[in-house]
């Protein structure tokens, strides 16, 4: 028999619509999924925003304050798709009012927020997913099992990138993306979150690193209202953009491999160039985004002049069957926060995680936090091994 449980969505800019038609989505995928999502509310500030979301997606009501959804008796779960600032205040809310979260990176503004919600989830015994999507790719966790079987030796170095140019217009609004008290740590909260997550999911812990950022575009104008998505602004009175546009960091894992990660949100020319290299000591193994499906894999015996192949990920990895048939049949952006879904609803129904979790949340979230830290110091910071 499977059971309804109530969802609601707090903020409803994109990540929003992408959290909703994940639910909607998940009957079709995962049809023995034990727990079937009913859309109950969506809340959003912006005047007429979530009842054109209520209406167009089919919740059964909608609001603009968020603190009606924490005390609605008819909701069990909640994705906070909400700006950085309000993560904090939102997830522990929902977690005390007894509701299992999901909740997009990084999490809050700093690694204390990150913390404040774990605690909060962990103490109220809910469950707690977080929105680390490029880890749930099949061809991702194809590269995990490689890495980890050995297929490539012994990891000696990984080159990760996150380039994007979704900030690099100059008339960009200065919207809260770019402001200190409601952005955050700019592109580390933004695009680094997610390659300090891959670093972790793919070669276990980071010990060390030392890192350099920089400001790009130093001023921006206001937007004269409401905005979604990265929304331009030319003529605005103008204002300082207050983090950061560019992050380049030395890793150093606790298992003596060595990397770099590097993360920019002004990259003119690169729309989504994320992926990674990761080389050992018999072979390779590399991901680009946007080729989601595909690896790149060098291994064998002859270490000088070892060709690389390309492998169509197919239904033997990941999460793959639940959409496609056969290799080489894309899966896109999307079908990630599907499988997040699921494994939120998964771990719901069965009262064990699945996926990222809180924890991870704070790992990366602690990272980021040495990033900026040896940014201004311009000194090799330690971390935490668990």
């Amino acid at each position: 028999m499977v059971d309804a449980l109530g969802v609601a969505v707090v903020g409803f800019g994109w990540m929003g619509r992408v959290h909703t038609q994940a639910y909607a989505r998940l009957p079709h995928h995962y049809p023995r999924l034990l727990l079937r999502p009913r859309l109950v509310t969506v809340a959003e500030e912006v005047p007429g925003r979530a009842e054109e979301a209520a209406e167009q997606f089919g919740f059964a009501s909608a609001t603009r304050d968020w603190r009606e959804v924490a005390a609605d008796p008819r909701v069990q779960a909640v994705s906070i798709t909400a700006p950085n600032f309000l993560h904090r205040e939102i997830g522990v809310a929902m977690a005390e009012a007894g509701k299992h979260i999901w909740v997009e990176k990084p999490v809050g503004l700093t690694a204390e927020d990150a913390r404040a919600v774990a605690a909060a989830v962990t103490k109220a015994g809910v469950q707690g997913t977080v929105g680390f999507n490029y880890r749930n790719a099949p061809a991702v966790e194809a590269a995990r099992e490689l890495i980890a079987t050995g297929e490539i030796g012994t990891v000696t170095h990984v080159r990760i990138r996150l380039f994007s140019d979704y900030a690099a217009h100059p008339d960009g609004a200065l919207t809260w993306r770019y402001e200190r008290k409601r952005g955050g740590s700019g592109v580390l909260g933004d695009l680094a979150s997610h390659g300090a997550d891959l670093a972790r999911f793919l070669l276990g812990d980071i010990a060390a690193l030392t890192a350099d950022t920089a400001v790009f575009v130093p001023e921006r104008a206001r937007p004269a209202g409401a905005t979604a998505g990265h929304t331009l602004a030319s003529g605005g009175e103008p204002g300082p953009v207050e983090n950061e546009d560019y992050v380049n960091c030395l890793l150093r894992f606790a298992s003596g491999a060595r990397g770099v990660l590097e993360a920019c949100r002004v990259s003119v020319g690169e729309q989504n160039n994320y992926g990674f290299e990761v080389h050992g000591t018999k072979g390779a193994v590399f991901w680009d985004f946007r080729r989601m499906n595909e690896l790149g894999v060098s291994r064998g015996t002859r270490y000088q002049d070892q060709p690389v192949c390309t492998v169509y990920v197919g239904p033997g990895a990941g999460e793959f069957a639940a959409f496609q048939p056969g290799a080489a049949n894309a899966m896109g952006y999307d079908d990630l926060k599907v499988i997040e879904a699921y494994r939120f609803l998964r771990s719901v129904a069965e009262g064990t995680p699945y996926g990222a979790t809180l924890a991870d949340a704070v790992r990366s979230a602690a990272v980021l936090e040495a990033m900026a830290v040896s940014a201004e110091s311009g000194a090799w910071v330690n971390l935490p091994v668990a």
